[in-house]
């Protein structure tokens, strides 16, 4: 308990701005500035800290780290932690030696079951003890002239909050992509269909029988009448054709960190905003006998990482496809829109009398743990976002990368992207009169994919476009392709190793381009990132599907 304290007086005194250089100058000039605390800011930060240069990091919600402190815990699976070197591997032996365990990254079944603060405090601990880093917390880029540029170079960028940072390379580890959008730099959100790169598993999905609906549920306000409307959660709009573009994109939530402690316990209260008519879908799929989701205590000390991914739970499915493209308006009023919808589902699942006994046991009980996020109502700061912005360059990572079938021919690895191409469902339509999710692409248990080296390539924009920006989260690859890489310590990893690049190319004043790779290979290895499949990578997963 001693050492808990100590962390989080630690994390408390970085949020006061009296640690790890805080600073709330008007003109900063660094070597690097990077956008987005995430799971691959913090390690970018690090990695070049520890190889001389100073670092601006900006953290919009004032909290490093990502999801990794924000509620996930659970990306690990089918033994990609086989893969995992480096900062990231820093981190979890880290955060085991709190608990008094080891890490085991040679185990396929082993996964950290960290809590959010422990991990925050580790992340704080590890950024406070680089001495070339200054955050910059609870403020983000201007929407409007907020990235000046000369030609194809940036050469600062404007804060909300006044400060201008100028910097000799810059990084967008954010997964929103504000600072390629704001630099002009060409990206994608949508689903592109499959014509465009030639996939099979891109727009518009056909037949979606992985988590479909397990009960048959009617999708109008009156039941059986089709001119009466929609429920909520529900979209208007057909199927469409295999494979066609959509400007739907897999659903988002909140990853729900919950307890039952009793001494460390805040009820889950009915919100002033609730509105009633939006569970209709959770009554009716529960009076036609469909279980819910529910909470396990997954994680240390009794708490819970509640992901969505089923048939109905808290993804609120074709509600978030105007969030890549939005403005901070739109962003922000979708991320209050999904905290407001969630907290509302926790209280109609434990009080709304339609709820069957079994459901309500379930979640009896639960509420929100005192000592998690606890300047945001003991909630998530951040909203997870599955999919944002995605950089489109010379290079582009697509479902052919994660196919078995295709020989890996990348010969500029910075990461290895171990994970199917896992995207989730993207709308909820009308089908047959029922209610019928669309999208979810799941194939981790057919055989059909593999591990594969991300090259270097899909971090850097076009030359016309940028010489001095490189992004860990944005990388350029289609829809398909993205949910092969957009995960926890695969983010960790690339967010390292674009920390690296950035700082040869302030040493040796390149065009982030022209970055050598066999000199961007010895300083990864250096640092004890694995670069290579390990030779028995086909039995790890084949036993791990």
């Amino acid at each position: 308990m001693k050492f808990l304290k100590v962390l989080y007086l630690l994390t408390a005194c970085a949020l006061l701005n009296a640690c790890n250089n805080e600073v709330n100058q008007n003109v900063l000039t660094t070597d690097i500035c990077i956008l987005g605390g995430s799971e691959a800011g913090f390690t970018a930060a690090i990695q070049a800290s520890r190889l001389g240069k100073k670092v601006v990091l900006i953290e919009p919600t004032g909290h490093p780290g990502g999801m990794v402190v924000e509620g996930l815990g659970k990306d690990m699976r089918f033994g990609n932690a086989r893969v995992i070197g480096g900062i990231a591997r820093e981190f979890y032996e880290k955060v085991e030696a709190h608990y008094g365990l080891k890490a085991e990254f040679e185990n396929p079944k082993w996964y950290s079951k960290y809590e959010p603060s422990i991990a925050e405090a580790v992340i704080e601990q590890m950024l406070e003890e680089e001495k070339n880093i200054t955050i910059i917390r609870n403020t983000r880029i201007k929407e409007q002239n907020g990235v000046e540029k000369k030609g194809n170079r940036i050469e600062k960028v404007i804060l909300e909050n006044g400060s201008e940072i100028k910097a000799k390379v810059f990084v967008d580890a954010s997964i929103e992509g504000h600072l390629l959008h704001f630099a002009g730099i060409t990206t994608e959100s949508i689903r592109e269909g499959n014509e465009k790169y030639g996939e099979n598993l891109n727009g518009v999905q056909e037949v979606n029988t992985f988590k479909q609906f397990t009960v048959d549920v009617d999708p109008y306000i009156i039941e059986g009448d089709s001119t009466s409307g929609l429920i909520p959660t529900i979209q208007a709009g057909e199927l469409g054709n295999h494979g066609d573009p959509s400007h739907y994109i897999q659903g988002f939530c909140f990853r729900m960190c919950l307890t039952k402690d009793e001494q460390n316990k805040l009820p889950i209260n009915k919100p002033e905003d609730y509105v009633s008519e939006r569970y209709e879908i959770y009554r009716r799929y529960l009076k036609e006998g469909g279980q819910l989701f529910k909470p396990e205590a997954n994680r240390h000390n009794g708490k819970t990482d509640i992901g969505s991914w089923h048939d109905l739970s808290a993804n609120l499915y074709g509600e978030n496809w105007e969030y890549p493209q939005g403005d901070y308006e739109k962003q922000d009023s979708i991320i209050q829109y999904h905290r407001s919808f969630t907290l509302g589902l926790l209280w109609f699942l434990q009080n709304d009398e339609s709820v069957d006994s079994l459901t309500r046991a379930n979640w009896e009980g639960w509420g929100l743990p005192k000592d998690e996020f606890t300047d945001n109502g003991n909630w998530p700061r951040r909203l997870y976002i599955r999919s944002g912005r995605r950089m489109v360059s010379e290079y582009v990572i697509t479902e052919h990368n994660v196919d078995i079938k295709v020989k890996d021919t990348v010969s500029d690895p910075i990461a290895i992207a171990w994970w199917p191409p896992d995207v989730h469902h993207a709308r909820r339509i009308v089908k047959d009169g029922k209610a019928y999710n669309e999208g979810f692409t799941h194939v981790e248990n057919d055989g059909t994919w593999k591990p594969f080296k991300i090259s270097f390539q899909a971090t850097v924009p076009k030359k016309d476009e940028c010489i001095n920006v490189l992004t860990p989260t944005c990388l350029s690859s289609s829809y398909v392709g993205y949910g092969s890489i957009r995960i926890v310590p695969t983010f960790m990893i690339m967010g390292q190793s674009v920390g690296a690049a950035a700082t040869i190319a302030v040493n040796e004043n390149l065009d982030v381009q022209d970055i050598p790779f066999p000199e961007l290979e010895k300083v990864l290895l250096s640092q004890n990132q694995l670069l290579a499949l390990p030779d028995d990578w086909l039995e790890i997963i084949t036993k791990n599907n």
